[in-house]
């Protein structure tokens, strides 16, 4: 996420040499391409996270730290 960012919520991801924009509502990638397996990882751990990144969306439009979200492993 980036500190007074636009709408609609999104996240920023990175996977290898692949780079996208998610939606964090929708789980769907605004811009940008993934591969099947890691769009679907990317979606599963939004749904995991979701209320914890629309918490850190609220405050990173706020220019406010975020909290931290536990990874992928």
């Amino acid at each position: 996420m980036n500190a007074n960012d636009h709408n609609p919520p999104h996240i920023h991801a990175k996977y290898q040499d692949e780079q996208a924009i998610f939606d964090i509502q929708s789980g769907e990638i605004l811009r940008g391409k993934f591969s099947v397996r890691a769009t679907q990882l990317v979606q599963d751990w939004i749904q995991l996270h979701s209320v914890e990144l629309m918490v850190d969306w609220n405050l990173a439009t706020k220019n406010q730290l975020v909290f931290p979200i536990t990874p992928l492993k």
